[in-house]
């Protein structure tokens, strides 16, 4: 098994976990003999003539760096050709022959790609650009919408970071008899939302999956043991007849109702925050079942974590498993999505908390 080289790629939104996931893999492949380079700005690198690449090893890569946010490699560049603009201009053929070149040129054995629900939707969809190579995902996203797996690298962090930004919050709820809309991130999923409220003992959840009515949760407010409080709001929620932010048409509705309230957006603070040791040992786990994977001549398969139980799926599984959707960037494309389901314990929990989750489960 000596001599093998591996290439890395880190695709889609960024995330804390990511550093860890790569030094993982990195000291596996040490440890293996194997070398092991990484893509900068992930298919964007690739694009490029020649390919985007570092040299990773122990010295190139310090262990006390893989704690932190973001990726070594970046993830993308607006400025260059992608799946998104290559689509747009009808290229889409063109462009993946220009990164199957790259792999060629590369003359790897082996693609590691961490990457979210759309990253690994189109590493299916796309499959024959890494035709001449194993290719194995490993999920992450702190939106958790990847079906199949039970944890993705970066969820965890993203919930502290949320847990921590409503703790200050709430201090300043209290001296004013205050609300506070916030808004969290997720897209069409309700995960974050729910995790980070629970945490918080918010008062309000809202999240896509389950509707809600905004009288009644005027109504719900009103009649609190507080007169301050979180309401946590999903940005992949919608109220009829009203446009803009999520968190602004809540907080347009309070305040007509009289309640004092403010609105915040943690915004990209989520993705952000030094790794948590659970998403830490995710991303441990993940890089190993990867390694392994390539080990054993798997292809075309993801990293999961089923019942604690660490393992590999068909990307073709994946797929097929989820809710599949138009991808709301590429033309053309598809992506496979998880969300909260009606029995997802959480959801019992927080009604048994108090908390308001909404009136009706899709």
């Amino acid at each position: 098994m000596a001599n093998k080289k591996i290439g890395i790629m880190t695709t889609g939104g960024d995330c804390s976990g990511l550093n860890t996931a790569i030094q993982r893999l990195v000291e596996g492949c040490v440890r293996r003999k194997w070398s092991v380079i990484g893509i900068k700005d992930g298919t964007d690198g690739l694009y490029e003539n020649p390919p985007m690449t570092v040299d990773l090893s122990r010295e190139t890569f310090q262990f006390a760096s893989s704690h932190l946010a973001g990726s070594i490699l970046s993830n993308g560049n607006a400025a260059s050709t992608n799946f998104v603009k290559s689509a747009a201009a009808g290229k889409m053929g063109a462009f993946n022959k220009r990164l199957q070149k790259g792999i060629k040129d590369l003359n790897l054995d082996a693609m590691v790609i961490i990457g979210g629900n759309g990253s690994l939707s189109l590493s299916h969809l796309y499959r024959e650009i890494y035709s001449g190579l194993q290719l194995v995902c490993i999920p992450k996203t702190i939106d958790m919408d990847v079906p199949l797996t039970d944890k993705t690298i970066g969820f965890d962090t993203a919930v502290q970071q949320l847990v921590s930004y409503c703790d200050q919050l709430l201090l300043t709820a209290r001296s004013h008899h205050r609300w506070f809309v916030v808004q969290t991130m997720g897209r069409e999923c309700g995960q974050l939302a729910l995790h980070s409220g629970v945490a918080v003992a918010a008062d309000a959840i809202l999240i896509p999956e389950i509707k809600f009515d905004i009288d009644n949760l005027i109504k719900y407010i009103k009649q609190s043991r507080r007169d301050y409080g979180i309401i946590m709001v999903s940005e992949g929620i919608s109220i009829r007849g009203h446009s803009g932010k999520p968190a602004d048409m809540v907080s347009r509705k309070l305040t007509a109702a009289g309640i004092a309230n403010r609105t915040a957006f943690p915004e990209h603070i989520q993705r952000a925050g030094d790794t948590v040791a659970s998403d830490r040992i995710l991303a441990s786990a993940f890089a190993d079942t990867a390694l392994k994977a390539i080990e054993s001549g798997e292809t075309n398969v993801m990293t999961v974590v089923q019942n604690g139980e660490y393992k590999t799926i068909s990307l073709d599984e994946f797929f097929k498993s989820g809710k599949q959707e138009k991808d709301p960037h590429i033309i053309g494309a598809m992506t496979s999505n998880a969300y909260v389901e009606p029995d997802n314990i959480l959801l019992q929990i927080a009604t048994d908390m108090g908390i308001y989750i909404g009136e009706k489960k899709k």
